[in-house]
């Protein structure tokens, strides 16, 4: 590989995008920058989240510095930035994206609305990010002139080696079986909310087993269904990987 490669993967809350950003990060060759634009969305909307205070302290809430810093990164081979899509609010930076690949990560809006709503009760639907992340989509393609490949969560978790595989060809980077499994732990560059949110993650070595979230309670049926159109766009897109 000549010069840096900058992976930039969208995610929504609650996926495994933690998880991934571990097997990223267990690469020789690579570095990964944990939701920069974090501290600018917290610092811009004020939305209430856990930690927000020490978030803000903590990170850059410029966004044309925190794009900048995306578009320039170049310590590693490899650049991995862990992206959530909510954090792109209107009229926030683009133009930085040109200077990376991008892919994206899904899972279905019942077991993520279920899931955030366990560890934020003041959810609201634009906090998942589906909408975001299908117009983000369609963003980068017309960015970039290439569509970015889309990972299912489950596929992962069912099929971890295979998954991974397929979604580093298609980012045209070589697999490195390091990405299955990590040592437990926090890690120096997890962001300064990981005391709230990444207790699992900090536990794994690997991928955990898919398990069926089963159906979401009764009173987030209207959140799921406004986030399930966005979600099958591109779910439709989604790499297969191979048996």
């Amino acid at each position: 590989m000549n010069g840096t490669i900058r992976i930039a993967m969208w995610s929504g809350p609650r996926n495994i995008s933690t998880a991934m950003m571990r097997a990223w990060g267990n690469r020789a060759d690579c570095r990964v920058m944990d939701e920069p634009f974090y501290g600018a969305y917290l610092a811009t909307t004020r939305k209430p989240h856990p930690m927000r205070d020490e978030v803000v302290a903590a990170m850059e809430t410029g966004w044309d510095r925190v794009a900048e810093t995306c578009a320039s990164a170049a310590d590693a081979p490899v650049v991995y930035q862990k992206h959530m899509c909510q954090h792109m609010l209107p009229g926030t930076p683009r133009e930085w994206m040109k200077s990376c690949r991008h892919a994206f990560l899904i899972r279905p809006p019942e077991a993520v609305a279920a899931s955030f709503k366990r560890r934020w009760d003041g959810m609201a639907e634009e906090d998942l990010g589906f909408v975001q992340q299908a117009e983000l989509f369609d963003e980068i393609t017309a960015l970039t002139g290439r569509r970015p490949p889309v990972v299912e969560a489950r596929d992962v978790l069912e099929a971890p080696e295979a998954s991974l595989r397929a979604l580093c060809a298609a980012l045209e980077v070589p697999f490195d079986p390091a990405m299955l499994e990590w040592a437990p732990g926090r890690r120096d560059t997890d962001g300064v909310w990981a005391p709230h949110w990444y207790a699992a993650v900090e536990a794994s070595t690997g991928f955990a087993p898919y398990r069926d979230p089963g159906p979401a309670p009764e009173e987030l049926a209207g959140i799921v269904a406004s986030c399930r159109p966005a979600y099958e766009r591109l779910a439709a897109e989604r790499l297969c990987p191979a048996p």
